[in-house]
This record gives C-alpha cells, sequence and structure tokens, in this order.
C-alpha cells in the first residue's frame, strides 16, 4: 500500500480549509488482499467529515461522502474470480494505491487455539511448509485485542502463501483453503481471527446480549469462571502456607531447601469476558463480504455443555446479522477425542455442537477419531481441513462428494439385540478391519455396558450379556475412547445417544 498526493496547489487549498484526516482503510483491505467474488464487496474506512472518497477497482469507480463522523463505505459490483493482482485506488485530498488485489472466495477461521495453531506445529511440518507455494491463497493474522465496546480498527496484513510465510498460517485453515484452491482454482482468502483458551461467550457481540436468556448464559459462564479461580486460590495459599512452613524448618536445623515455590494459578482473563474479542477482532472486519466461517472452539466451554449450544447458536446468529449475510455458512469441528474414557464431560459438548446443526446453513466435521488423549492440540490437522473442506465442497459449491461420516439414523430394539442404522453409511466398514468398537447399551435401569458389535450391511447389531433388555444405546459417549467405524470415504461415525438419563 503507497500514498500518492496531489499537487500543491491542492495541498495549500487543503490546509487553508482546516482539513487535516488522510483518508484511511478497514483492516481487511491491504496490499495482496482477496476480495469475495460474485457478491457486492463492502468497503470501508474513515476520512473527513463530508468529504469526497472515490473507490476505483476493475473497471468500477464508486464515489460517497463520508458523514458527519467521518465515515464512509461504497460498495462494489459483483465480480467474478480473477487470478490476475489488480491496484485499488482510493481517492480524496490523497489517493491510497493496494497492489495485488485478487477476486475469490473469503473465508473467516474463528475459535481458540486450535484454529490459531500454525502450520509449522502441524503433523510434518517440515515437509508440508517446503510444499506450500501457492500464491492464490492469502492468509491475514488479525491482532489480539479486548474491547469493552465494538472498535473500527484492527491490525493486519495480507501475506501470500510460499515457504516463507505458510508457517504462520492457521494450519486448519492452510489445509482447507490448499483443498477449496484445488478443486476450485480460484483464490482463496483466509481471516484468521482467533484466540486460544478463549470461551464462545467472548465472541459474542453486544447485540447478541439484548436477549435475557443469553446474557444470564453468559453471565453464569463468567461465574463459573471466577468461582473456580476462587477455589484454585484458596488452594495454592494453603499450599504456599505449607511450603514456607517446611522450608522455615529445613533452615532451622540448618538444611538446604531446594523444593520450589507452588505455582499461582492463572487469573480469571480479560480476553475471556463477554463480547471483548467480539468487539476487538470480529467488529472492525463487518460488514466484509465473505464467502464463509469455519470454527474450531468449544475446549474452554467443555464444564457448562448444557448451556453452550444456546451462547453458539446466538453467536453464529449474530455474526450472521454483523457480517448482514443472513445465510452465511458457518461450519464447525466437533471436540476432538482428548482426556480419559472415565469421563465423559465432553461428549455433552460434542452433542451441544451437534445440536447446533439445527440452525440452517451450518455443518460440523467429526473428528473423534484423529483427538490425543494426552494432547488437547492434536496435531494432525491435515485431516481437519479436508473434512471442513467437504462440508464446504458439497453444500456451497456443489460437488458431489461425501460430507459426514455415519450418523445415527435409528434403534429398533429386538429382545436381547440393538440394530442400529445410519445416514451417509456407503461402505459401512472399520477401519482396522476388527469389530466395531465404542457401543454402549443400557436396560431401563440406565446401567451401561460396553457392547459387542457386529457389521450387518449398514446396521450395527448389539448386545451385552449384562443387558437382556436393552432400551438405550450410546456411542463413542466419552471424552475419549477408541473408535473405528468408518464408511467408504473413511470419514468416522459420530457420537451420539439415545437416552436422555
Amino acid at each position: 500500500m503507497h500514498f500518492r498526493f496531489p499537487p500543491l496547489c491542492l495541498i495549500l487549498a487543503a490546509l487553508a480549509s482546516g482539513a487535516s484526516a488522510e483518508v484511511t482503510l478497514a483492516p481487511l483491505f491491504t496490499d495482496h488482499a482477496i476480495l469475495q467474488r460474485d457478491q457486492p464487496v463492502p468497503i470501508w474506512g474513515t476520512a473527513d467529515p463530508d468529504e469526497i472518497v472515490t473507490v476505483s477497482f476493475a473497471g468500477q469507480a464508486v464515489a460517497t461522502t463520508a458523514d458527519a463522523e467521518g465515515k464512509w463505505l461504497v460498495s462494489l459490483l459483483p465480480m467474478p474470480a480473477n487470478a490476475s493482482g489488480q491496484s485499488l485506488t482510493v481517492s480524496s485530498d490523497t489517493m491510497i494505491v493496494l497492489d495485488d488485489i485478487l477476486v475469490g472466495d473469503l473465508w473467516l477461521c474463528g475459535g481458540q487455539s486450535n484454529m490459531e495453531w500454525p502450520l509449522r506445529n502441524a503433523n510434518d511440518a517440515e515437509a508440508e511448509i517446503a510444499a506450500a507455494q501457492y500464491p492464490l491463497i492469502r492468509h491475514i493474522k488479525i491482532e489480539r485485542r479486548i474491547a469493552r465496546d465494538p472498535i473500527t480498527e484492527a491490525r493486519g496484513s495480507w501475506t501470500m502463501c510460499t515457504p516463507d510465510t505458510a508457517p504462520h498460517f492457521t494450519a486448519v485453515g492452510y489445509f482447507f483453503a490448499r483443498k477449496l484452491q484445488a478443486e476450485l482454482n480460484v483464490p482463496i482468502g483466509l481471516v484468521n481471527s482467533n484466540w486460544g483458551g478463549t470461551p464462545v461467550e467472548a465472541w459474542l457481540p453486544p447485540s447478541a446480549l439484548q436477549s435475557l436468556e443469553t446474557r444470564v448464559l453468559a453471565a453464569s459462564h463468567q461465574a463459573v469462571s471466577y468461582h473456580r479461580f476462587a477455589q484454585q486460590l484458596a488452594s495454592y495459599q494453603e499450599r504456599l502456607i505449607e511450603w514456607e512452613t517446611r522450608r522455615t524448618a529445613a533452615v532451622k536445623v540448618g538444611e538446604n531447601s531446594e523444593e520450589p515455590a507452588p505455582s499461582a494459578p492463572w487469573t480469571p482473563g480479560a480476553e475471556n469476558h463477554t463480547a471483548v474479542l467480539n468487539n476487538g477482532m470480529i467488529a472492525p472486519l463487518a460488514p466484509a463480504a465473505l464467502r464463509g466461517v469455519i470454527w474450531y472452539q468449544g475446549e474452554a466451554n467443555a464444564d457448562q455443555p448444557e448451556t453452550y449450544r444456546a451462547l453458539f447458536s446466538a453467536m453464529i446468529t449474530s455474526w450472521r446479522e454483523q457480517f448482514q449475510q443472513p445465510d452465511l455458512p458457518f461450519y464447525w469441528v466437533q471436540l476432538a477425542n482428548f482426556g480419559s474414557a472415565e469421563n465423559d464431560g465432553w461428549a455433552f459438548l460434542r452433542e451441544a455442537q451437534t445440536q447446533t446443526l439445527e440452525l440452517p446453513h451450518t455443518g460440523q466435521a467429526v473428528i473423534i477419531d484423529i483427538g490425543d488423549a494426552k494432547d488437547i492440540h492434536p496435531r494432525n490437522k491435515q485431516d481437519v481441513g479436508d473434512r471442513l473442506a467437504r462440508l464446504a465442497l458439497a453444500r456451497d459449491y456443489g460437488r458431489p462428494v461425501e460430507d459426514s461420516g455415519p450418523t445415527f439414523a435409528a434403534a429398533v430394539f429386538e429382545d436381547t439385540q440393538v440394530a442400529v442404522s445410519f445416514t451417509h453409511a456407503k461402505g459401512l466398514h472399520t477401519r482396522d478391519d476388527e469389530a466395531p468398537l465404542g457401543f454402549e447399551i443400557a436396560g431401563k435401569n440406565g446401567e451401561f455396558h460396553a457392547a459387542t458389535a457386529r457389521l450387518d450391511h449398514k446396521r450395527v447389531l448389539l448386545s451385552a450379556p449384562g443387558v437382556m433388555n436393552p432400551l438405550y444405546v450410546r456411542y463413542a459417549w466419552r471424552d475419549h475412547l477408541d473408535v473405528n467405524l468408518v464408511n467408504g470415504e473413511g470419514l468416522p461415525a459420530a457420537p451420539f445417544r439415545t437416552d436422555t438419563l
């Protein structure tokens, strides 16, 4: 981006009139940017009040007048994809020239650390980075920022994908974009706006809090966060007193105490407060024209699955309002397998994510098969990006690709046996050619037992010695559980339960 200035006589005239503010552009508009194809494209920024601003690009020239606050916005007419870099100019008393602007598809990549996770830390990073020469894939990382109220400024700049820049790309977004670009042969832009460890309520806009229910739910999450911190702080203070006592006693008898002091708990982060990340990292991007959103988040809300569905649904709906696209595609990653097979808290959060599919134009990438029991950041981001791309290709681009693994359809209870059927079950099999894993059944007492499972065409037949009259079925209903049921495309069966116990 560079500025061009008018002749000296115009500068002197501007000074005489008291003009002072240079024309500026919103944060998404820098050199190497990608504009959304086939939609009206808003371009906006600031200037002096009442200043005339003209935006020129690809044969279009659109003028407007800045309002009393100096804000201005124009809308370019829809344009087809264009992989040849062009200049975009914004002219007023000064002129801004953006170079190498493409037209393609723009995807917002949101969430917490698993979306933020850079390519340099993914599986096979060295080989992936060496091959990352894709000038039609571009990426902008929005700098972390919290704000009490919605703001218009954000920091970030577009970079094209090369082995030098790709290590800093969102890994999930990169693999998503790589598959789309190969299939569609159009420029793909990734807007990387996320923050590790943050809850969904931090990404809600203030407008979503006008609903009393949403406000109460968000407040309950904040209360839990502070209650947990208070408990951790009390425990830390007790351990610190005990450590000081042991240390003092050791010194009195002439011993050298090398026991380290206990670690203090993390304070509740300001970035976790309701709406602050939407205000600081999403509001400055609206009302950009987008092709869709991909989202990977939920770990920070796993302790309150009963409220997640309402908050997540409110967030999706409000983002669509912010970007003025009521049908904006929104695809997310269901939580991976992680932790212990003895716990099921994450299973309920996954269920809340699945229930959010009731919103139109949404989709879910299931990754219950590629997590890591000991690492909340599984390194396999290739399959995550691939599964998200399948959703977009099938639903937004009309490509004949399978976008889902086997999904529960029905359970038929017959004496001591249960027959479970699925949709998206063409080629149903187990990845290791062994019996299906991860199924449990229960009778009227609600006590679940591991089930013996066998395949019967597109069904799975279940039984368990301790359950003579089964009434309920669960699949992959643990934080972490080994599973092997997939369809012909190798996509995993989604976790489910038939009970509400």
